[in-house]
């Protein structure tokens, strides 16, 4: 996810955002498509059972969760979209509790406060006077609601049951995550930023969709099989790290002092949310 948000800065001036999300998932769902075909053919009937869920995993984990960093990176940082997405295990237990009523201790509730102060803290660029004008970038609410919606579609993709194996269900998350940003690319066309169909355009959707789409898929799976998934989950703790890094090799940003404090909130907060005693 880190170098998707570097991603999301550096195609700035190439493309526009909603244009790079929805091709990105296309050329993934073209490029997972040949090796699953036969398989999506034998259970046809299962994609209709699947449709609602499939559409809606699509649209919380593949559109915005695509479009929406893109978006956030036309005007905030990479190291604050790092951040800020890191909190993003945060509203998974938050949602987790909501919505199939899972008890919290104090100490998670604690945390839950506490990480939500540090991405506060980071958003308002650690100064009370930004707090009490509402200054802040609109690049981070953006960043912020793709956390939320991680959260969204990381709890109903471990809960609700499927028919298909994970590289069937991945790609078609992705053939619905371009169908639902479809109609927003031809917005956006006509009416905000047109796409131009240059070298930039196919460099930036092949870089978005190999690196961050299936290289990352593949090596998360990977190392899930390996280590388990709740130690794969704790990778999602250093995309700050990595975020300051490529902020600050690639773009030239500054690591302020509210990033790092920002920054240890939401670990803390994090560490405490997920303690279970």
């Amino acid at each position: 996810m880190t170098s998707n948000i570097a991603i999301a800065r550096g195609a700035l001036d190439n493309i526009p955002p909603i244009a790079l999300a929805c091709s990105r998932w296309f050329l993934v769902f073209l490029v997972f498509f040949p090796f699953v075909y036969p398989k999506l053919i034998k259970k046809k009937k299962f994609i209709k059972e699947e449709f609602l869920k499939l559409l809606f995993l699509g649209f919380t984990g593949y559109a915005i969760c695509g479009a929406f960093p893109y978006i956030s990176g036309l005007t905030t940082t990479v190291t604050n979209m790092s951040i800020i997405y890191a909190l993003s295990p945060i509203f998974i237990v938050a949602l987790s509790s909501y919505i199939y009523g899972e008890r919290l201790k104090f100490i998670q509730y604690l945390g839950i406060l506490m990480s939500l102060f540090g991405v506060t803290y980071v958003v308002f660029k650690g100064k009370l006077n930004n707090l009490v004008e509402l200054i802040f970038s609109y690049g981070d609410l953006w960043i912020l609601f793709a956390a939320i919606s991680w959260a969204l579609f990381s709890v109903f993709l471990i809960n609700w049951k499927s028919k298909f194996d994970i590289l069937e269900r991945f790609t078609l998350m992705s053939f619905f995550g371009s169908i639902v940003l479809l109609p927003f690319y031809g917005i956006e066309h006509f009416f905000f930023i047109p796409t131009t169909f240059n070298l930039s355009y196919f460099y930036f959707i092949i870089i978005a969709a190999i690196f961050p789409g299936v290289l990352a898929f593949l090596m998360y799976t990977k190392l899930q099989q390996v280590l388990g998934a709740s130690i794969a989950g704790l990778t999602v703790y250093l995309m700050p790290i990595y975020g300051a890094i490529y902020g600050f090799i690639l773009f030239n940003e500054i690591l302020s002092s509210f990033h790092l404090y920002g920054a240890l909130l939401i670990f803390l907060g994090i560490y405490l949310a997920n303690k279970k005693k």
